[in-house]
């Protein structure tokens, strides 16, 4: 893990420790990190994760680890403010996998995509060489494949010699991933986008800018996968809603004790 010189623009946030960065400086210390030929991981985290990581050691010790750790979600934005941390903007992983990869198309960096199903991976590699004819494709594989041959894929993504890796995997398995195997890919900038690969080769669709603004992003998306999504945001959302107060409780109590 390399660790940045620039700790102070960090925020601890309901036991989280997060950058406050803005997407242009986010970019900046990518473009930075390739050029010096030093390894960057990214991570995100929602409302979700903050609770997940309070119960899965695995996940929160492999977000920690992180290089980057950037506010994914709107609410957690809010959150932070309610607890007086200064976040400037929201970094989506979504937005910061198109940036990084609209800066590759500019400067000719290798990308390797991870992730999905074959047809899912053919629609991403076809938006890619559409959207970003200057970003060269290194490589790509499904992410199909069984703990134990996660050797052979990081050392399939060194040989490969890619700029960037982003990993279209569920959680805890990209953040697991990227602890464990990150340096072994030998990639500069490695970014977990989760399942941004199937937004970008149409499968599902984002949510209209005004209920990313609104921070209702996570309802659009149960609302196409009500099923499969409804009780885990019922239940993450409730928690994290909970969290915020308890810790703004305790914020509150600690001031009225030292005036």
């Amino acid at each position: 893990m390399t660790r940045l010189p620039e700790q102070a623009s960090r925020k601890t946030i309901l036991g989280t420790t997060l950058d406050a960065l803005t997407m242009r400086q986010v970019i900046a210390r990518c473009v930075a990190a390739v050029s010096e030929n030093r390894r960057l991981t990214i991570g995100v985290v929602n409302a979700a994760k903050v609770v997940n990581m309070r119960t899965d050691a695995a996940l929160r010790q492999s977000v920690v680890d992180s290089d980057l750790v950037l506010a994914d979600g709107q609410s957690v934005v809010w959150a932070a403010r309610m607890l007086g941390h200064r976040l400037p903007e929201r970094v989506a992983g979504i937005d910061l996998f198109t940036e990084l990869m609209a800066e590759g198309h500019r400067r000719g960096y290798r990308a390797y995509f991870l992730g999905a199903t074959d047809e899912v991976l053919a629609g991403v590699l076809a938006e890619v060489r559409l959207r970003f004819p200057g970003l060269g494709i290194a490589g790509s594989r499904n992410g199909y494949f069984a703990v134990e041959d996660s050797a052979e894929v990081a050392a399939e993504i060194a040989e490969s010699r890619a700029d960037l890796l982003f990993l279209g995997i569920t959680s805890p398995k990209k953040e697991i991933f990227i602890r464990e195997w990150g340096e072994s890919t030998r990639a500069r900038i490695i970014h977990g986008v989760g399942g941004s690969f199937d937004v970008l080769a149409g499968h599902t669709r984002r949510a209209p800018l005004r209920w990313q603004r609104l921070g209702l992003e996570w309802l659009y998306r149960m609302l196409q996968e009500p099923l499969r999504l409804g009780p885990r945001y019922v239940r993450t959302n409730g928690r994290f809603l909970l969290l915020v107060l308890r810790e703004r409780a305790g914020v509150k109590r600690r001031i009225e004790e030292t005036t």
